[in-house]
């Protein structure tokens, strides 16, 4: 498989009859290219039947205007796909997944009218105003503080829970959260959604950190005569790769609960 850059996306189409489309948003300052920062989780979605469609994007405090130009984005690759041939004939579902800052792309869109999504995956959500997640923004708003210059996300923490729980209608819902993520505020997330759509939300805890999906390929070659170095370095990929493989595992299964076990 081959990755290839179709209106602003990076697409991975799979060889078999696909069983989906997976939209991809990734986290803040990641998300420029994510075919190179999320390669192994969502190569490993393609392998198993589903396009992948990544669009980067370059973060900013409009985080409105950026979801709007990610999902210009994703249409005009749909485009592209359906003259392609590559899409087929029949109706293929559309999933949304997002990590981070994605996940705040990804209730903006499905909060937009006329979105039609199967279903979202969020990732590590966390909708932090901009004092908490821009390093020295709060020196700048307090200089700031009786002027227009100060600076907030748009829309905000709060204005983003307010669209999701009246406008946001993507029934189907998962939410992962790692036990060892900081910055996680998918609680807070999922108690919204259940809000709406009670029945149709889960929300998995696993292993990990805010960093898991990012999990990358670790070379390491083995010397001739197999030596503790040897071992050390067999352990570390085995850790590196143990939660991004159970990631990768609830992922598929939601997504197709009828699938073997991977």
């Amino acid at each position: 498989m081959i990755w290839k850059e179709i209106s602003g996306n990076w697409v991975l189409a799979t060889k078999q009859k696909p069983l989906g489309i997976i939209h991809f948003l990734g986290g803040a300052f990641v998300a420029t290219a994510p075919h190179v920062t999320y390669r192994l989780l969502l190569e490993a979605l393609a392998e198993k039947g589903y396009i992948v469609i990544a669009t980067p994007f370059v973060n900013t405090f409009d985080h409105d205007a950026i979801a709007q130009q990610v999902l210009l984005n994703f249409e005009r690759a749909m485009i592209r796909l359906e003259e392609r041939g590559i899409l087929g004939n029949g109706y293929l579902p559309i999933y949304g997944i997002g990590h981070s800052m994605g996940c705040k792309l990804h209730l903006l869109i499905g909060s937009r009218p006329k979105v039609e999504r199967a279903g979202n995956i969020f990732i590590s959500f966390n909708n932090y105003a901009a004092r908490d997640a821009v390093p020295f923004i709060e020196q700048f708003n307090t200089a700031f503080t009786n002027s227009q210059l100060a600076v907030e996300f748009v829309p905000s923490p709060a204005q983003t829970n307010d669209l999701v729980r009246e406008y946001y209608n993507v029934r189907r819902n998962l939410l992962i959260k790692f036990t060892s993520d900081t910055i996680d505020q998918s609680v807070g997330l999922s108690e919204i959604l259940r809000e709406r759509f009670n029945d149709m939300v889960t929300m998995q805890i696993i292993a990990g950190n805010h960093l898991t999906p990012l999990g990358q390929d670790v070379k390491w070659q083995a010397g001739r005569d197999f030596n503790p170095l040897d071992a050390i370095g067999q352990w570390f990929k085995q850790e590196v790769y143990r939660d991004l493989n159970l990631l990768k595992s609830i992922i598929l299964l939601w997504l197709n609960p009828l699938s073997p076990p991977v």
